[in-house]
């Protein structure tokens, strides 16, 4: 059989209908207090229209480990076994604390690109580091502290280093990092959870305020922030972090050999991908679930990295 084109214009509309499904799914557990819940309904709907799409598809970042995971694992196949050969990133609920909480900022979020094309990154830390377009080529860098980002940074925007606002994951690990950046005079946007939001704030900056993400997250979500970069425009570098030999050996069956090696955005996603994102509650990306007695109105981002399009859609779905 020949390889089948990725038409990724025919195929966007049909990844925001997924993201869609799993947002909606997930809209009676905002605010109820169980992460679990609100994840699984999400699962359930996003593998359900997974399934509808004409792909062949394998996720390569999802729920888990096969034996940690019943669905959506990592290695599942999805689609309906026709159509091109794909790899899939996915995180059915992004933000489930969010989400359980009814705090800003929880999405649904799916990409997809051609087959092998999206690294496998393990369920490991990775340090991050994303700025919007429009910048000189590695005018920042991993190998930079964080007073040298910032202000390498001011200097390639033409400001000080005071007008520079940087995004960073509240948690103890990033406590030394806080007080550098603060000692340049730059602000910090603190966020809870949801670091896929906070990459792709960086390319929004006009709108968001934020010039800079960096910190350490989950890498199965750096991947997933660097295919919205990808389409949106901006730089990312990532680098697994390791903190014992499981995770190593995690990195070894996802076929990783350089535990040190600095991936730039382009490595992290190699092809052309389509991103979706639906918010699940009020964010700065997207707004989120609306309720109304006969309807639930979603807003959903959907983006093409082979044109640059940014599409935001809304959905009003009567309530059956």
């Amino acid at each position: 059989m020949s390889k089948i084109d990725f038409n990724d214009r025919m195929l966007s509309l049909g990844l925001a209908r997924v993201s869609e499904a799993a947002a909606m799914a997930s809209a009676k557990l905002v605010g109820r207090g169980d992460e679990k819940a609100a994840d699984q309904a999400a699962v359930n709907a996003m593998r359900d229209q997974l399934n509808k799409l004409d792909i062949q598809g394998v996720v390569v970042i999802g729920e888990g480990e096969r034996d940690e995971a019943p669905m959506l694992y990592i290695g599942e196949e999805v689609g309906a076994g026709t159509g091109p050969e794909v790899d899939i990133a996915l995180d059915p609920l992004e933000g489930t604390t969010l989400t359980a909480k009814d705090m800003p900022n929880a999405l649904t979020v799916i990409a997809m690109a051609p087959r092998g094309t999206l690294l496998h990154a393990p369920d490991t830390y990775m340090e991050k580091l994303a700025i919007g377009p429009g910048y000189p080529k590695d005018v920042v860098s991993l190998d930079m502290s964080p007073r040298e980002r910032v202000e390498a940074l001011a200097k390639a925007k033409g400001c000080d280093a005071d007008d520079i606002t940087v995004c960073v994951l509240e948690r103890p690990r990033h406590e030394d990092t806080i007080a550098e950046i603060r000692e340049t005079g730059a602000a910090i946007r603190l966020i809870t959870d949801g670091d896929v939001a906070g990459v792709i704030h960086c390319a929004e900056a006009e709108i968001t305020g934020i010039d800079m993400y960096m910190g350490s997250g989950g890498a199965p979500e750096g991947v997933l922030a660097a295919s919205a970069l990808k389409c949106m425009g901006g730089q990312m570098w990532g680098k697994l972090l390791f903190r014992n030999d499981d995770e190593r050996g995690r990195a070894a069956k996802a076929g990783i050999t350089d535990l040190d090696r600095i991936y730039s955005r382009d490595e992290l996603v190699t092809a052309d991908v389509i991103f979706a994102a639906t918010g699940v509650t009020d964010g700065s990306v997207v707004s989120g679930i609306k309720r109304e007695p006969t309807h639930l109105t979603t807003e959903t981002i959907l983006m093409r990295s082979k044109t640059g399009s940014v599409r935001r859609m809304v959905y009003r779905n009567p309530i059956k």
